[in-house]
């Protein structure tokens, strides 16, 4: 006898297109990490609260411990690895790296993607805004000071490279 497992699901991470045999309601967390071997996202608290895993789901700040699969299908997901590499880092994670802004680093990942999607909403955010937004991303060794340098950094290389670009074009 045939034993069938569950339908293949397509899920779009970082611009391509992945196929993985799981349930609909398997954590984003598990497929991203066990299938597709994208270890950026963390497994923290497996509640949501700590950010240890935090993804952009078109372009949202999500906790893919408790998003299913399902909540996934048909949406761009965005993981650490998809915003840069090692020989072309994106901006945000250029100013992490500039301010020294990890400890043990197993929140960073939650961190960088929720100041991306700040940065993406909000290019100039005060101290205050960057506070609050990364204020459900939890890090344990007190690097808090070195996060939000970091983030104003990146929107300073950020609205460089802008500038940049725009220069190029006139």
């Amino acid at each position: 006898m045939l034993v069938n497992g569950p339908a293949p699901l397509a899920l779009k991470v970082n611009g391509a297109t992945h196929l993985v045999s799981a349930a609909a309601d398997t954590p984003l967390l598990y497929l991203l990490r066990n299938d597709l071997a994208l270890n950026g996202p963390k497994f923290g608290c497996g509640l949501g609260e700590c950010g240890a895993c935090t993804v952009l789901l078109d372009g949202v700040p999500t906790r893919a411990c408790v998003t299913t699969a399902k909540v996934a299908l048909g949406r761009e997901i965005t993981t650490l690895e998809g915003l840069g590499t090692r020989a072309a880092l994106h901006p945000v994670q250029q100013a992490f790296i500039e301010e020294q802004a990890a400890q043990c680093g197993y929140c960073l990942s939650g961190m960088i993607m929720t100041a991306k999607a700040l940065l993406d909403r909000d290019p100039h955010p005060s101290v205050e805004t960057i506070r609050r937004e990364l204020s459900r991303n939890l890090c344990r060794c007190g690097t808090h000071v070195e996060i939000v340098r970091a983030v104003q950094r990146a929107a300073e290389l950020l609205a460089s490279q802008k500038n940049a670009s725009e220069g190029a074009r006139a």
